[in-house]
């Protein structure tokens, strides 16, 4: 008995029953091709989705926004329209421009809305229904570290968006994620040596800290870091994401006997916190013979710009800029900026760069495999993305590259000259042991959906 199928380039076929049994599927001749059954098997649904998971309401949705943008644009130049951005500046590079092992890419999104369970529904539909083989977003460490969870459950490779947490690459650590973004540690690391120049070694501060796992381990840090310098810690103080009016918290500062206020928040949080700090009179004020002074550890330009004058003279860190003047900089920032009319910000950037690796990761290993692209991955070293040479350490999974520190600038000449770097940490200055962070990453060998 014959059969009609369809192939590849979607001609219709009759062949004979047996040969239709071996050929029903879609053919892609690669290795691995003939590897184990795994969730989502583009040689067998014939597409291949990638799924863009991030807050598209909520306190982080500005941020989240930008970075489904940079992901449509990365999905773009793999499947080769527009100038190609970062591909031409990328090396090692294995892509082509014509999709991924010759296909074309197609993407969903979703909106976790800035909320743990969302984030995980959200990469739980993507898999099961939308057939993705791989989820990237998120803009909290809590949004990643859940859905980095389902993914290793899943076995469906994960790659983080922005999350600060030590512990997304620490204890919460899995097989099957990855994080460009840098840490709560290397923020630390990087702002120290500033905040000692900038305002002395004997201080006191205060720390209003988001209450959740980012804000946890990056008052951790910072204070560890702070404390090493010599300053003493008077209080920290935990607060809940997306509060509005931050009076409750700001009152006690004034009578602490700090001279500094630490604001460990991120997002709409911060845009609210900094300027409320200001209105309150803290930087005219002085305490201990000293003039009060207010930081932000880590803050991005869509901050910057939300929290307007109370910005100027803000010390804090970053993971790119784009007024950087690298080749790979400048390349995205111009495929950015003919897109979309405005800058890119970091938020753009680790999510065009994570979608960008991934694809790059399955090309060199020629295969949609999961452990196959994880190893390629693990221990990959690259250049050309806007963060000089990075490397994707194997034993966790973390990105080792170049930190920022940047001031709110004073005199800016327009709404996008928000930042200046004052200061970049190189990527041996902010390596560390993976031991001091514990977690394993689990196996290779994925479960089925």
């Amino acid at each position: 008995m014959s059969k009609l199928i369809i192939n590849r380039r979607g001609l219709l076929r009759t062949m004979g029953a047996g040969a239709a049994a071996t050929l029903a599927s879609p053919m892609f001749f690669t290795r691995g091709a003939w590897a184990q059954n795994f969730c989502n098997d583009p040689t067998a649904s014939g597409k291949i989705v990638f799924g863009f998971n991030v807050p598209q309401t909520g306190s982080y949705a500005e941020e989240g926004l930008d970075q489904l943008k940079g992901y449509e644009l990365a999905v773009k130049h793999i499947n080769g329209e527009g100038d190609g951005g970062l591909l031409n500046t990328l090396k090692p590079l294995s892509l082509k421009g014509n999709g991924v092992l010759g296909q074309k890419v197609a993407f969903v999104s979703g909106d976790t809305q800035t909320n743990t369970d969302a984030a995980r529904d959200g990469a739980r539909r993507m898999i099961e229904r939308d057939g993705a083989i791989m989820v990237t977003g998120s803009v909290t460490s809590g949004e990643a570290i859940a859905v980095q969870s389902l993914c290793q459950e899943r076995g469906v490779i994960y790659m983080a968006g922005l999350t600060h947490s030590n512990d997304t690459t620490g204890k919460d650590k899995r097989r099957y994620g990855f994080r460009h973004f840098f840490n709560a540690y290397q923020s630390g690391v990087a702002i120290a040596p500033h905040l000692a120049e900038a305002y002395g070694r004997d201080r006191r501060a205060y720390h209003l800290t988001a209450d959740y796992t980012w804000g946890w381990t990056q008052e951790e840090s910072i204070k560890n870091a702070t404390e090493a310098l010599g300053w003493e810690t008077v209080a920290t103080v935990r607060t809940p994401l997306g509060l509005g009016d931050y009076s409750q918290y700001l009152t006690p500062v004034l009578n602490s006997g700090a001279d500094v206020l630490i604001l460990n928040h991120y997002g709409h949080d911060m845009v609210n916190s900094l300027p409320q700090a200001v209105q309150f009179g803290l930087r005219d004020r002085q305490a201990n013979g000293k003039n009060f002074e207010i930081v932000v550890p880590m803050f991005s330009e869509l901050m910057a710009v939300g929290a307007g004058e109370a910005v100027k003279g803000i010390i804090g860190t970053s993971n790119w800029h784009w007024a950087l003047e690298d080749e790979g900089t400048k390349a995205f920032t111009k495929s950015y900026g003919e897109a979309y009319g405005a800058p890119p910000s970091q938020s753009a950037h680790t999510g065009y760069v994570q979608a960008i690796l991934y694809a790059d990761a399955v090309e060199r290993a020629g295969s949609f495999y999961p452990p196959e692209v994880i190893k390629a991955l693990e221990g990959h070293e690259f250049d050309g993305m806007g963060n000089g040479p990075t490397l994707y350490r194997d034993s966790d999974h973390q990105c080792f590259k170049e930190v920022l520190v940047v001031r709110g600038n004073d005199a800016p000449t327009s709404k996008f000259d928000v930042l200046n770097v004052i200061g970049r940490s190189a990527r041996d200055e902010v390596t560390y042991d993976p031991a001091i962070f514990g977690g394993e990453l689990g196996p290779y060998e994925p479960n089925q959906c």
